[in-house]
């Protein structure tokens, strides 16, 4: 499809600019001007036996306690902390003109939309008793429109009850859960639920034609792909317009438009980036670690007078991922990964953060202890993290939470759950690649079940199809058939023993042969080496409670004291970056977590030892 010059100026100077957003807005690469949290305090209720929808709690809840909102009724900061089996819980809070008002309601934006974050595991959703919809999947966000049910009724009506239904059942191990328990009691490597409201809500004033979602995608370095859904019909003669710029540098770099009228309800476009012409400047605009560049965008709808129907603000990065000749490819040069597993769980708060400034936070801790990606593990993370990762610059591997049975509706849940979280996320630069299983969790039989292994494969490609841009990893660990890299699970906690086993391209043979560290097979499903990349993706694990301590924990290996316990962590990474084949690596973990004590800081993420010292050990300078 062509492009042709703009016909009229639009002014769009109101919108904020995305790459520089204060880290608050729960949809960071879909900016508008005005919105407005529904964070805060809730009513609440358990239903423990499953009365409350027969009872006519759509319409309010008898005798409720107070919870805020976001936090998950089991943790300290909800106000509740109880982490018993409650599998379904409610809550409801008003929303009143202040809300509507604060969300940009008026007659330019006469839609209002009432936004998810996630809610775990399936929700259900009432305005004044009406039913508005529902959604399954604790990860993934969902909206609904409810504009019809927040306006002005003629008995004057102002305040409007929101009440929503969670079901998040603590036994069925069918759901997605990730790292969250089955037992009442944390066990193992398991930690605490959170059940229900984890992500903020939020109401948004929109256009009766609106840009309901967009995508970035990499096009090569001349120029990027977007795709655009629309919400509403688009009107004869409208146009999609694109305008570029470079605000480290405070550059123009062009605007394009598109006709959008035959989008229907998507509009899929390459837009040029003017100075990328033949690509001579390609370095000073790409995305990485060490210079996150990002190039702001605004998106204009126009009526084919000019007049603004709708605008949003965005931004992308610019750069390519992929694998080589044995490496990890980062804007097609070789680029070894230096990662953390990171759990992503606080002790007052659990999956949710405990503020939005924590995700900043993370994101500067794990590069000021000298790592350059990091790997969620077990957790669709939170998207206001991933802009974070985009803007300071640090990669990430998305991985998708397990579940734990292999059945038709495990299937089912994860492979939608996987589906919408890759297309959640799939424009942030700093996801490098994806993981849809982990050490065989929910496919424990894929050596022997031809139903399993179709499955892993299965979801693998469907990764692929969903996102061609990114490497994918079959089954992190062990048990691989189809991935673009092989990776490796070794707790071994003499660096000299790991210096040996991962040394050279002999030891890469043999390391690929047979059984993995773990006891399984390294390969499944005739499946054999193909040259891929080599990563060891989780190791160390060492133990060490700072202070004193001397609280119950584990880890895969124990240190004495702090010193220690530093030189234990630079013997295992020495031993990394010693290896010849190896293109990447993932120390586990970033913090304590619940019963585990082998972070290298404690869950209150305070170091256990100068971060220097952590930083020397990780990076060997």
């Amino acid at each position: 499809m062509s492009t042709v010059a703009s016909p009229v100026p639009v002014d769009v100077t109101d919108l904020p600019l995305a790459s520089r957003q204060d880290g608050r807005y729960p949809r960071p690469q879909m900016l508008r001007r005005d919105w407005t949290d529904l964070s805060g305090t809730w009513s609440f209720r358990y239903d423990d036996d499953d009365s409350g929808a027969d009872s006519g709690w759509a319409t309010g809840l008898p005798a409720p306690r107070a919870i805020t909102v976001p936090f998950p009724p089991e943790s300290p900061a909800s106000g509740i902390g109880d982490p018993g089996f409650h599998p379904v819980v409610w809550y409801a809070r008003t929303i009143g003109r202040a809300e509507l008002e604060a969300a940009g309601h008026g007659t330019a934006r006469p839609r209002l939309v009432l936004h998810f974050g996630a809610v775990d595991h399936r929700a259900q959703v009432w305005i004044d008793g009406r039913f508005v919809g529902e959604h399954e999947g604790g990860h993934t966000p969902f909206s609904f429109d409810v504009t019809a049910l927040l306006t002005d009724g003629a008995d004057g009506v102002t305040d409007h009850l929101l009440v929503v239904r969670a079901e998040d059942d603590p036994a069925d191990v069918t759901l997605p859960r990730g790292k969250q328990d089955w037992h009442e009691d944390a066990h193992a490597i398991w930690y605490r639920r959170t059940t229900g409201i984890w992500q903020p809500v939020w109401l948004e004033a929109v256009p009766r034609t609106a840009i309901s979602s967009l995508r970035w995608s990499p096009a090569g370095p001349t120029a990027t792909a977007l795709t655009v859904r629309f919400l509403g019909r688009v009107p004869a003669g409208a146009r999609l317009r694109v305008a570029l710029r470079f605000d480290e540098r405070d550059e123009d770099l062009g605007t394009t438009d598109w006709d959008a009228t035959a989008s229907r309800p998507t509009l899929d476009v390459r837009v040029p980036v003017a100075r990328q012409r033949n690509g001579q400047a390609e370095d000073e605009l790409t995305w990485s670690p060490e210079h996150p560049r990002l190039v702001d965008a605004v998106l204009t709808l126009v009526d084919q007078d000019g007049h603004v129907l709708d605008a949003v603000s965005s931004y992308l990065g610019m750069r390519s991922v992929g694998v080589g000749g044995g490496r990890f490819l980062l804007n097609r040069a070789p680029y070894p990964v230096r990662s953390v597993l990171d759990q992503a769980f606080w002790p007052e708060s659990h999956l949710a953060a405990p503020h939005p400034l924590a995700h900043r936070q993370e994101v500067e801790l794990i590069k000021a202890l000298g790592f350059n990606a990091a790997r969620m593990h077990q957790k669709i993370e939170d998207p206001r993290f991933l802009h974070w990762a985009d803007r300071l610059g640090l990669m990430v591997w998305g991985e998708a939470p397990a579940a734990y049975e292999f059945s038709p509706t495990a299937v089912r849940r994860l492979t939608a759950e996987w589906t919408a979280a890759v297309e959640r996320d799939a424009s942030h630069p700093s996801i490098v690649t994806w993981v849809p299983f982990n050490e065989s969790w929910g496919i424990q039989h894929v050596v022997s079940d031809p139903a399993q292994q179709a499955y892993s494969r299965a979801l693998v490609d469907l990764t692929r199809a969903l996102d061609p841009s990114r490497p994918v990893i079959g089954n992190d660990g062990w048990e691989q058939q189809d991935t673009d890299i092989v990776t490796i699970h070794d707790y071994e906690g003499d660096g000299a023993v790991l210096a040996r086993t991962y040394a050279d391209d002999a030891a890469r043979t043999r390391a690929l042969e047979g059984l993995a560290p773990s006891g399984h097979p390294q390969f499944v499903g005739g499946a054999v080496d193909q040259g891929q990349p080599v990563m060891l993706t989780e190791f160390g694990g060492v133990r060490h409670q700072s202070g004193g301590r001397r609280e119950e924990g584990w880890g895969y290996t124990t240190a004495t004291d702090g010193d220690d316990w530093v030189e234990r962590i630079t013997a295992l990474h020495d031993a990394v970056r010693a290896s010849t084949f190896l293109a990447g690596s993932c120390w586990t973990q970033l913090t304590d977590t619940m019963q585990e004590t082998n972070g290298l800081l404690n869950a209150d993420r305070s170091p256990k030892v100068p971060v220097e010292q952590i930083r020397r050990a990780v990076t060997g300078q």
